[in-house]
């Protein structure tokens, strides 16, 4: 169990993971949280990294920072997404070990496992077969940090541990027009389209791809249940175990804004993944379970949309 008083970090705090897990903590008594935003230690710097871990010391580690993004912004930089990942990834975990950091938490995605796993998908799918190419980069990167922390357990006995999240929705998300995942872009796009009058919003694909989503407040809350709940070497999905289609994904966030137009399907770009349902079974076994149902968390995050416009040019 993590004491109340232990030193923690949270990398990428000002994200949509990181800032729910940091309210997480704050939620449950924990006092002494540590974070740096970019501009005070770049990540992918790896005497930055080092020198940080020596100076601070922290006990307890939650990895969230990363470069994340849509069909669109993965297809675009593959090697950017590969790089930047994999050198935060590899710099954090390495500078956790040599400063004996007592737990780290590894975030990871559930686009790690093969585009045609078996479904719901099981931990044990991770490396079966091949993965979904239009954020292959990404899920490579993120293979490989949950895999140096597999390793770093085998061979030096470190208690880090990995979670492997459905698709994240939630406060503080990134609402940018090319960056941003399904969630957050649909609820942009819907919401400009109410503003302006449209008729119409043209989203991506024919809509058939079946999701499922996770509340980053569910997630943040699964995290600190795992840190102070489970040692083991394979990682744990996080999710609801349900899932939608994005058409019906659409048509909700559509009632949710106010749009009361067509919504068209432009059947030329990625529908990505198929399906991805996420195998929650281990962590109940463990005794979590969600609580925020999709519409719910849907209306909190469109009414945090509203709260923090800005957002939306990052």
């Amino acid at each position: 169990m993590m004491e109340k008083s232990a030193k923690i970090y949270v990398s990428g705090h000002k994200g949509m993971a990181g800032s729910a897990i940091v309210r997480e903590l704050k939620r449950q008594g924990y006092s002494d949280i540590i974070t740096r935003t970019h501009g005070e230690l770049d990540l992918t710097r790896q005497e930055a990294v080092e020198n940080f871990f020596m100076e601070e010391k922290p006990e307890y580690v939650f990895h969230t920072a990363g470069k994340v993004g849509g069909i669109a912004a993965n297809e675009n930089a593959p090697a950017d997404f590969m790089y930047e990942n994999m050198m935060m990834a590899m710099n954090l975990i390495h500078a956790a070990w040599k400063n004996d950091v007592k737990k780290l938490l590894f975030l990871g995605s559930s686009c790690i496992y093969p585009r045609l796993a078996p479904q719901p998908i099981p931990e044990s799918s991770l490396l079966t077969s091949q993965l979904e190419r239009t954020n292959e980069a990404y899920a490579l990167a993120k293979i490989s940090g949950l895999k140096y922390c597999e390793y770093l357990k085998r061979q030096y006995h470190m208690n880090f541990i990995s979670v492997m999240p459905a698709n994240l929705y939630g406060l503080n998300d990134n609402y940018h027009p090319v960056h941003s995942h399904v969630i957050p872009a649909f609820i942009r796009r819907f919401h400009e389209a109410v503003q302006k009058k449209e008729e119409t919003v043209t989203c991506w694909g024919d809509g058939s791809a079946l999701r499922e989503f996770l509340y980053a407040g569910d997630l943040a809350n699964l995290c600190v249940f795992l840190m102070n709940h489970y040692s083991g070497s394979e990682t744990v999905n996080g999710g609801t175990g349900k899932e939608i289609t994005i058409r019906e994904l659409a048509g909700l966030i559509a009632k949710i804004t106010g749009f009361q137009g067509k919504i068209l399907w432009d059947v030329n770009k990625a529908n990505g993944t198929p399906r991805k349902r996420l195998d929650v079974s281990k962590a109940e076994k463990l005794g979590w379970v969600y609580k925020t149902e999709l519409e719910d968390g849907l209306r909190l995050a469109y009414q945090d949309y509203l709260n923090h416009p800005v957002r939306a040019e990052r």
